[in-house]
């Protein structure tokens, strides 16, 4: 069934993503301005080894890892929107006092705390998204919220590098952590958890969306609990490359900034900038990808070969060494380009291959996995960097995982079809003038 188009039913793209974008936007600044802290005066400050550096800015991941699947349960059982307002109103609290610490200890307590508290809002927002968004939508909904990542990226590297030299890593710690506090006020009265709740969609609207979200499970083959997801080797297997793929995500993101920085006469301002090109390229990579992909409704072609390209580019910087810094940088762009690119048809593989009652609670566990693999690149980058003096052997690493995570997809299977009759296609991509099939 299609959807009868009105402004009704755009008005889910307009009021709900950007809701979404901005809140996804905020908790990653909050986790990754720790990266240009660390390029900055704050190890000299509070007598930071390399290793301790490493650890502190992959502990977040743990606490990311640990409290994923009880978060997003409740989100899933409860209420996305209470849970991301109380974690909003959390990390906020915590990034700003990141500024105010005077030792290390605190540092880590306050890092790892960040983590818990940001656990559940990925899978929160994505389970959101999916109880508003049907399968021919779902890929660029995703992707406009996982697009909060490289954008996020790209203006904090500019602002942080200005911020640092300006007034300091204390200061930009705090600065940055206020407007999540700000915008939990805006997203308790803005956001809603279903389209039942939601006055401004016509009833007509409401139904026949409703109607065709229900047509989509029907073609989904049940699982009865939690546990029998997470048994299924379709899971696992997608655990295991998210593992393996966030592994070279997060060597990267935590770690960009400081490679930038240890190449000769490069400013602190200047590492901003150069900071910001990957992600521009990224936003770029992961808007075609998520549109072709439910313009055809393929997902698994918009992923491994992105993976591949990645770890390409990640072993061609590790032959150019650091002599070739441009060169190298040149590929550690199309490296980052290539790995967020696949962000929006990987989640909404997840949604597809599993009904409702257990989206929640997979998609918790296939990001903790990937949590653990943040934590495990993140923290091995920087140890690597501090036992060889260089990133060569980071670099090396992150291609090898990432070339396993491309081989890994290509063996997953693909999502179940759904008639073209149950789907809404029409909406978003016709108020720029097309169609999305």
């Amino acid at each position: 069934m299609h959807v009868t188009k009105t402004g009704a039913l755009s008005t889910r793209w307009y009021r709900l993503v950007p809701m979404v974008f901005i809140t996804y936007s905020l908790a990653y600044l909050d986790r990754a301005n720790f990266g240009f802290a660390a390029a900055g005066d704050m190890a000299r400050d509070l007598h930071i080894t390399p290793a301790v550096s490493s650890l502190a800015g992959s502990l977040f991941f743990l606490g990311y890892f640990l409290f994923q699947i009880p978060g997003a349960r409740y989100a899933a059982g409860r209420s996305a929107r209470k849970l991301v307002f109380w974690s909003l109103l959390c990390w906020g609290c915590l990034a700003a006092v990141t500024g105010v610490v005077s030792n290390t200890a605190a540092l880590l307590v306050i890092r790892f705390l960040l983590g818990v508290v940001e656990s559940a809002v990925m899978p929160a927002l994505l389970i959101l998204l999916s109880r508003w968004f049907t399968r021919a939508e779902r890929s660029r909904a995703n992707t406009f919220l996982i697009l909060g990542n490289p954008v996020t990226i790209l203006w904090m590297s500019i602002l942080s590098g200005y911020l640092l030299h300006a007034a300091g890593w204390r200061w930009m710690f705090i600065w940055e952590g206020l407007p999540a506090l700000v915008w939990a006020v805006v997203w308790w009265f803005g956001a809603l958890d279903r389209p039942v709740d939601a006055r401004w969609l016509p009833e007509a609207e409401r139904a026949g969306l409703l109607e065709t979200l229900q047509a989509e499970q029907a073609h989904i083959q049940p699982v009865s609990s939690y546990a029998e997801a997470f048994r299924s080797a379709r899971v696992l297997l997608l655990c295991g490359i998210y593992f393996l793929w966030n592994f070279g995500v997060y060597g990267l993101v935590m770690w960009l900034p400081s490679i930038i920085r240890a190449a000769p006469r490069i400013t602190l301002i200047q590492t901003g900038w150069l900071s910001s090109i990957p992600y521009l390229l990224a936003a770029a990579a992961m808007l075609a990808a998520s549109y072709f992909s439910d313009r055809t409704l393929r997902r698994k072609v918009f992923i491994w070969p992105c993976l591949l390209v990645a770890a390409c580019a990640f072993y061609g910087s590790y032959l150019m060494g650091e002599g070739h810094f441009w060169l190298s940088f040149g590929l550690l762009s199309l490296a980052g380009m290539a790995m967020y690119a696949p962000y929006g048809p990987f989640f909404a593989i997840i949604t597809e291959l599993l009904p409702s009652n257990v989206t929640g609670g997979a998609i918790a566990l296939v990001n903790s996995l990937g949590a653990l693999g943040s934590f495990t690149g993140s923290y091995l980058v920087g140890y690597l960097h501090g036992r060889t003096g260089g990133f060569g052997a980071s670099y090396l690493l992150m291609a090898v995982s990432l070339l396993l995570a491309a081989g890994a997809m290509v063996m997953s299977p693909s999502a179940a079809g759904t008639p073209k009759q149950n789907m809404p296609v029409k909406g978003f991509t016709e108020d720029i003038g097309q169609e999305a099939l």
